[in-house]
């Protein structure tokens, strides 16, 4: 699907997310889009290392190929964020579900740096029918400070770490915990609009042009 350059185009854009965090940095691209979250079920963790690239691309893909098979006409974006302590082949932390777990995750970034993977695709859908995604990963590179168990539990108890990988919100509470960050900060926060904006270009939309 390949739209003109053009200030008049309003491309269909349709967000496969929920998360009030992609749909607040979606807005600030000014292309008007609707919501319509992915119902795709994501498999268990992985027990055994994974490239992080390819893991995050594929439930990206997935989430965003949910949602384009129930619509006739528009340009689906999906999106996934992981967070691992290890480089392009490791483990994925996930989200917590119990606080033993955001615990377990919050103790284990204390004063070390991990990574935060988020992979977008972008799939196009013409007439009902699904074209090939684009899709594009970004690596930003984290460190924490070292964290006090005191502070680990004050976090725990805003409740804010159990919606998010790696049980923290870069935008939240936790801001004052990370010490440095190498890369695309919005990227951590799930939505690297840098690259976005790329692959929005390779299918004809100047989205700096589109009128909200």
């Amino acid at each position: 699907m390949t739209l003109p350059h053009s200030p008049m185009v309003r491309p269909k854009i349709i967000l496969a997310s929920a998360s009030p965090r992609r749909r607040e940095l979606m807005a600030l691209l000014r292309v008007p889009f609707e919501v319509v979250p992915s119902h795709y079920q994501e498999p268990s963790p992985p027990v055994t290392p994974v490239s992080l690239p390819r893991f995050v691309t594929e439930l990206a893909i997935s989430k965003a190929t949910d949602v384009a098979r129930r619509i006739q006409e528009g340009l689906v974006l999906g999106a996934d964020t992981e967070v691992s302590l290890e480089g392009e082949m490791g483990l994925p932390l996930g989200k917590p579900a119990t606080a033993d777990e955001a615990r377990a995750m919050l103790r284990s970034l204390a004063g070390r740096t991990h990574s935060v993977y988020t992979a977008l695709a972008l799939i196009p859908v013409n007439n009902g029918t699904l074209q090939a995604p684009l899709s594009e990963v970004v690596c930003t590179r984290v460190r924490f400070r070292e964290l006090t168990e005191a502070m680990i539990e004050a976090y725990i108890e805003t409740k804010e770490p159990f919606d998010k990988a790696g049980a923290y919100g870069a935008q939240g509470y936790a801001a004052p915990y990370i010490e440095a960050i190498e890369g695309d900060f919005f990227n951590v926060v799930g939505l690297p609009l840098c690259a976005l904006g790329r692959l929005l270009e390779k299918l004809g939309i100047a989205w700096w042009q589109v009128k909200p």
